[in-house]
């Protein structure tokens, strides 16, 4: 774990092009850190130097500075001269640099070169370097501004880590406007050695810290961020928005799995393994964290809804609903201590209408009642600003209620100045608001998967599947790759299938018809023959796939027609034989498959199996690695097809454990052999007893 304390907490800065001209970066830094009340020593550095920069002793160099110890430099000088100064703060001691200066990978060519000449001196002196081409860093606990941002933003507990110095300066500013505060804001630029990772590893243990954001356009260390992340998740809440999501440059993929999946499915099932959670659009982003920084996280999944507008609370129970979290029921008892206080026209059923005329008393005395209630875990409060409503006396009587509970509450206010007031109040009370009841109960859905993840298990299960004969598939895998095949053929396929126990219909190469008839008098009839071609993809439409063969002579005669017309449809190509199929009796059709991702290894493929499989798309993908059977459970619970193999309309359950052993020994052989590149079993069969996989496609 790197050590990351003196990018936040330095006793002295030096700020290499510290300028006098305001119109520089140099400047706004320096300037910067003398507002903020930085409490630790400023030293400017310009070659140029004569004398002061804003008050300040300047100096020619960093070599100049009496100080032994300079915990932070912040450099803001030409690209072409970075990587000798930073030699200079390597020979000085300087253990942490921030480059604010841009020129680097970012425009290819010699800014390639030297980036990764910086990337060296890192290691060479052992310097921790943010950036460059980055935005700088604030702390505003320390105090510390070492950037050039736009001022300093409001003290609070969450922390943002950017990828983008833009994306940065615009939610700076529009958090000052909207009175957010944070702990520490980081700008990564382009990641020459400081990542995403070191800074949310060490904002895990900080106790100014109580929810990391973070906008991230890529993940460069998947193994170690998956490892970071799971440890970090079980501390405090990660939420992470991730661009990039376009398929536009995705790779050209072969299998079911390959087509059906992408990008974007290897970030969600990589972020769900690990425990973090993600956003999908900058105000989900800072939703989220405003209310994980204001409340408690809920108990359970139970919600009031509090209202004066019947509306309004109709729109949040269908919400609720839709994203699986439960409108609560209300005791008899608390239900009679509500008509106290609710007129005969209002409801105390939930959701709770108050009245359009509620004073602030009604809103009081109805939030204590439902939040004593022990079968409600949150409660969301909303409003409509009717000519009656006194939105400063509501925001005071929704805060003496809270007082009485430590169970989150999120105020909607519909509407817009009419609330201002109201606003200010709640969030000096640190009582989170929304403007939409939508957004309150996705809110509250975050919070509560939250809750899951501190208590969900890790732990993968692969480790204890033992019974597998790796060296097996190994000589298969490597019998393949030495003759140069992209693809094995089925026979190979079911063979490495069968090394790792994987339930599969026999299937054995033929290359005679003499051996297919032989094979298939062997394997009891009806049988299946397909062409053998790691080459021949679409077998079906050469008519290189025969089905139901019932006697010796008639596999004979189909192996002579399959070849003439492999020869046929691809003269160039010569087959590997026929394969001669046992043909198994029909079950529930369902996919099994695994898509190697780049930075996060093996993703998973479970869903409606078939020759509807692209149609329907119903398909639930997991991260490989860390997969146990509580996940296996909830990727097969997330699929349609599930329904079918418990049990539909009168039809007896499928065995789901047969199933479920499937998908573990595919995760345990795709993690064992990283040359696997795509793995496709489509269909497996599923029946009362026990299951059978027919196609098994394995690409190198």
């Amino acid at each position: 774990m790197k050590d990351l304390k003196g990018l936040f907490n330095p006793k002295s800065v030096a700020v290499i092009g510290a300028s006098n001209k305001e119109e520089k970066v140099g400047y706004i830094v320096t300037d910067n850190l003398i507002k903020c009340g930085f409490p630790g020593k400023i030293y400017p550095v310009n070659n140029k130097a004569d004398g002061e920069i804003l008050g300040l002793p300047a100096y020619k160099s960093i070599s100049d500075i009496p100080d032994d110890e300079i915990d932070l430099v912040v450099m803001s000088i030409p690209a072409k001269f970075i990587n000798a100064t930073l030699r200079e703060c390597g020979e000085k001691g300087v253990k942490n640099v921030i480059t604010l200066t841009a020129g680097f990978k970012e425009v290819g060519g010699e800014g390639v070169k030297l980036e990764e000449e910086m990337g060296e001196i890192a290691k060479e002196y052992g310097m921790n370097i943010q950036g460059p081409n980055c935005l700088g860093s604030l702390d505003t606990h320390t105090p510390l501004n070492a950037s050039f941002a736009n001022g300093m933003p409001n003290k609070g507990n969450i922390a943002f880590v950017s990828q983008s110095g833009a994306m940065t300066v615009a939610i700076l500013d529009w958090s000052m406007a909207n009175g957010i505060g944070f702990s520490k804001v980081v700008s990564l630029g382009n990641k020459v050695d400081v990542s995403e990772i070191d800074v949310i590893e060490q904002l895990a243990e900080d106790d100014e810290t109580k929810v990391i954001l973070g906008y991230l356009e890529g993940i460069s260390e998947g193994d170690r961020f998956l490892e970071v992340m799971r440890r970090v998740t079980k501390i405090k809440p990660v939420i992470l928005l991730k661009s990039g999501s376009s398929q536009a440059g995705a790779k050209a993929v072969s299998s079911h799995t390959g087509s059906l999946a992408g990008n974007e499915f290897a970030f969600d099932a990589a972020f769900e393994n690990c425990g973090v959670m993600r956003a999908h659009s900058m105000q989900d982003l800072f939703d989220y964290g405003v209310a994980f920084s204001k409340s408690e996280v809920p108990k359970g999944k139970n919600i009031a809804v509090i209202t004066n507008a019947g509306g309004g609370g109709v729109l949040t129970a269908d919400k609720i609903e839709e994203l699986g979290l439960e409108l609560a029921e209300l005791s008899e008892e608390t239900k009679a201590e509500l008509q106290k206080y609710i007129p005969d026209e209002g409801s105390v059923n939930n959701p709770i209408d108050v009245l359009g005329d509620a004073p602030a008393d009604r809103y009081e005395k109805t939030l204590e009642v439902v939040l004593q209630e022990s079968n409600i875990d949150s409660v969301i409060v909303m409003a409509c600003p009717t000519a009656s409503y006194k939105a400063m006396e509501v925001g005071q009587a929704i805060v003496e209620a809270k007082k009485t509970s430590d169970k989150p509450i999120i105020v909607v206010n519909m509407g817009g100045s009419s609330f201002e007031e109201e606003e200010k109040i709640l969030r000096e009370a640190d009582i989170p608001t929304t403007v939409f009841p939508e957004t309150a109960v996705t809110v509250l859905q975050m919070m509560e998967r939250y809750a899951t993840i501190q208590a969900e298990n890790q732990e993968s299960c692969l480790d204890k599947i033992t019974d597998v004969d790796k060296d097996a598939a190994a000589e298969i895998i490597n019998n393949a790759k030495a003759a140069g095949k992209d693809a094995l053929i089925g026979s190979e396929a079911y063979q490495v299938a069968k090394a790792y126990g994987i339930s599969a219909a026999p299937i054995v190469l033929a290359k005679t018809k003499q051996e297919a008839g032989i094979a298939a008098e062997e394997m009891e009839f009806p049988v299946v023959l397909k062409i053998a071609s790691d080459k021949i993809l679409h077998k079906t439409d050469i008519g290189g796939v025969v089905v139901n063969v019932q006697s010796k002579e008639e596999a004979e005669n189909t192996f002579e027609e399959i070849m003439q017309k492999a020869k046929e449809a691809h003269p160039d190509v010569i087959p590997d034989g026929v394969e001669v199929q046992k043909m198994m009796p029909s079950g529930h059709e369902v996919l099994v498959g695994m898509l190697r991702d780049a930075q996060f290894g093996p993703i998973i493929a479970f869903g409606m199996g078939g020759v509807y499989v692209n149609l329907i798309n119903d398909v639930c993908f997991k991260l490989g690695s860390g997969i146990n059977d509580e996940v296996i459970d909830d990727q097969i619970e997330s699929t349609k097809i599930s329904k079918l193999l418990k049990g539909y309309r009168g039809d007896a359950p499928s065995d789901i454990p047969a199933v479920k052993e499937v998908i573990k020994r595919v995760a345990k052989l795709t993690i064992d052999f990283p040359e696997i590149k795509e793995l496709d079993i489509n269909p497996v069969f599923v029946y009362e007893d026990g299951c059978s996989a027919l196609d098994i496609k394995i690409t190198l």
